[in-house]
C-alpha cells in the first residue's frame, strides 16, 4: 500500500503561483510514476502532470506554465504552477502507479491521494 498527502491548494488571483506537494509513505518503491490529475466541478478527472525516473509529462493546457518535480529523499512529488488561469481550479490530486505505458490515462495509477482544492479568482 501506499499512501499519499497532498497539500499547498488554496485560493489565488489569476496571474499568481502555487507549489502543490504530495508526501508518499508505504511501499513507494512498488510505485515508478508520480500523477497530478485535477477535476472540476462536472468535469472529468484531467492528467495534469506525470514524472516517471527522469521523464516528465504534461499536459498540453498546462505545459511551460507547470513543473513536475520529485524529492526522493523525502517521498515528495511537487507541481509547480505558474501564471494560474481561473480555467485551473479543480481539485487536484496525486496519484500513483507503476506502469511502462503512457502514464496520463488514471487506469494506470493504483494509489490516489485525497486530493486539494486550487481555486483561481478573474
Amino acid at each position: 500500500q501506499v499512501q499519499l498527502v497532498e497539500s499547498g491548494g488554496g485560493l489565488v488571483q489569476a496571474g499568481d503561483s502555487l507549489r502543490l506537494s504530495c508526501a508518499a509513505s508505504g511501499r513507494t518503491s512498488s510505485s515508478n510514476v508520480m500523477g497530478w490529475f485535477r477535476q472540476a466541478p462536472g468535469k472529468e478527472r484531467e492528467f495534469v502532470a506525470a514524472i516517471r525516473f527522469g521523464s516528465t509529462f504534461y499536459a498540453d493546457s498546462v505545459k511551460g506554465r507547470f513543473t513536475i518535480s520529485r524529492d526522493n529523499a523525502k517521498n515528495t512529488v511537487y507541481l509547480q504552477m505558474n501564471s494560474l488561469k481561473p480555467e485551473d481550479t479543480a481539485v487536484y490530486s496525486c496519484a500513483a502507479g507503476r506502469t511502462f505505458s503512457s502514464p496520463t490515462h488514471p487506469d494506470e495509477y493504483s494509489y490516489w491521494g485525497q486530493g486539494t482544492q486550487v481555486t483561481v479568482s478573474s
